[in-house]
C-alpha cells in the first residue's frame, strides 16, 4: 500500500514538473515571438552572418574568466565551513547548474550543489547556505550596475524602465485586480492549502517534513554564516568585482562583433550588461524571449533599427547557450569519471 502512495506521489510530482516546465518554455518562446513580430528576419540573420570572430571569441573569453572566478570564489565561501576544497569539482557544479538553468529556471543552484556534494561529501545543506550568499551579492552588483546606468543614462533607463517593465506590469495587476476570477483562484488555493495540511497532519506526515525543513534550516544559515569567516575578505572583493567586469565585457566586446552595434561605446555595453541581467534573471528557461526582448528594446534607444538590436540579442543568447550546454555536458563527465575514480580508490 506505501509502494502505491509512493509512486502515486512520485507520479504527481513528476506530471506537477513536466507541467511547469512545458508552462515556462511556452512563455518563453511567446516573448520570442513577440521580440522578433513583424521584423525583417532575413534581414536579422543576415547581419549576423557578417560577425566579426575575434570579437565573438573574446566576449566568450571574458565569460570563462567569469565562470573560473565564480568558482573560485565559491570555494573561498566553503572553506569556512571546514570543508578544504579542490578548485576542479567545483568549477564542474558551477558549469553544471548554469546547463541545469536552460532546463529550469533556478534549478542551477539546487543541481550544483547536489553535484558537488555528491562528488566531495560536503553537506548540501550548507553548500545551498553559500549560493544564497552568492545571490544576495549577484542582486547588490547588479542593482549597483544599475545605479550606475542611471547616472550615466538616466533618461535613457527611464524610458526603458516605463516603457518595457512599469507600464506593462501596471495594465496587467490592474487588470487582474479587476477580475473576479483572480478572488475566486486565491480563494481556491488556499482551501487545498488548508486541507492539504490537515490531511499532512493526520497521517503524522507533518512531522517529517517539519523535521527536514529545520535541518535544511540549520545547514543554510550555517552556510550563510561563512561570508562572516572568510579567511581573504580582499580577495573575495577581488573576485566579487571580477565576475561583474567580466560580464561587462562580455556585453562590451560583444558589440564589436556586429557592424551595427560596432560604434556604440563602452555605456551601451553597460546598459546592456543591466537589461540582460533582467532578462535572464525572469523566470524562464535560459532567458530565452525575455533576453531578446528587452536587450533588443534597450539598444533600439541607442538610435539602432529593432532588426539590429535583436541581431546582436541573438548573437549573443545563442553564442552564451551554445557554450554552456557544451561545457555544462562536458562538465557533467569530467565530474561523474572523478566520482567513479574516488569511489574506486576508496573501495580498494
Amino acid at each position: 500500500m506505501s509502494e502505491e502512495l509512493n509512486s502515486s506521489s512520485f507520479l504527481k510530482k513528476k506530471v506537477i514538473n513536466t507541467v511547469k516546465y512545458i508552462t515556462l518554455f511556452l512563455i518563453g518562446v511567446a516573448l520570442l515571438f513577440l521580440a522578433f513580430r513583424g521584423v525583417n528576419l532575413r534581414a536579422t540573420f543576415e547581419e549576423i552572418k557578417e560577425v566579426n570572430i575575434f570579437w565573438l571569441s573574446v566576449s566568450t573569453a571574458a565569460s570563462i574568466v567569469a565562470f573560473m572566478s565564480r568558482a573560485y570564489r565559491w570555494n573561498m565561501l566553503i572553506e569556512p565551513a571546514g570543508y578544504q576544497m579542490n578548485y576542479k569539482p567545483t568549477l564542474y557544479a558551477v558549469m553544471i547548474g548554469y546547463f541545469a538553468n536552460l532546463a529550469l529556471p533556478r534549478l542551477g543552484e539546487v543541481t550544483r550543489c547536489g553535484s558537488l556534494s555528491k562528488a566531495t561529501g560536503v553537506p548540501f545543506e550548507i553548500l545551498f547556505g553559500t549560493v544564497i550568499v552568492e545571490r544576495v551579492i549577484d542582486v547588490i552588483s547588479l542593482l549597483c550596475c544599475t545605479l550606475m546606468v542611471a547616472f550615466l543614462e538616466y533618461k535613457r533607463l527611464g524610458n526603458f524602465l516605463t516603457n518595457n517593465l512599469y507600464a506593462p506590469l501596471h495594465d496587467k495587476i490592474s487588470g487582474l485586480l479587476s477580475s473576479p476570477l483572480f478572488y475566486i483562484a486565491v480563494i481556491i488555493i488556499l482551501v487545498l492549502l488548508i486541507v492539504l495540511f490537515r490531511a499532512q497532519r493526520k497521517s503524522g506526515k507533518h512531522t517529517g517534513i517539519l523535521q527536514r525543513f529545520s535541518n535544511l534550516a540549520k545547514g543554510v544559515l550555517e552556510g550563510l554564516k561563512t561570508v562572516r569567516k572568510l579567511k581573504n575578505p580582499g580577495a573575495f572583493i577581488f573576485h566579487s568585482v571580477l565576475i561583474w567586469f567580466m560580464y561587462f565585457l562580455m556585453a562590451y566586446t560583444c558589440l564589436f562583433a556586429l557592424p551595427a552595434t560596432s560604434d556604440l561605446g563602452w555605456k551601451a555595453g553597460l546598459f546592456v550588461l543591466v537589461v540582460g541581467g533582467m532578462g535572464m534573471s525572469a523566470p524562464v528557461q535560459g532567458g530565452i524571449g525575455t533576453y531578446h526582448l528587452l536587450v533588443s528594446q534597450g539598444l533600439i534607444l541607442f538610435g539602432l533599427a529593432r532588426e539590429h538590436g535583436l541581431a546582436f540579442a541573438t548573437l549573443m543568447h545563442t553564442t552564451q547557450t551554445l557554450f554552456i550546454i557544451l561545457t555544462g555536458s562536458l562538465s557533467m563527465l569530467l565530474l561523474f569519471l572523478a566520482e567513479r575514480k574516488t569511489n574506486h580508490v576508496s573501495s580498494t
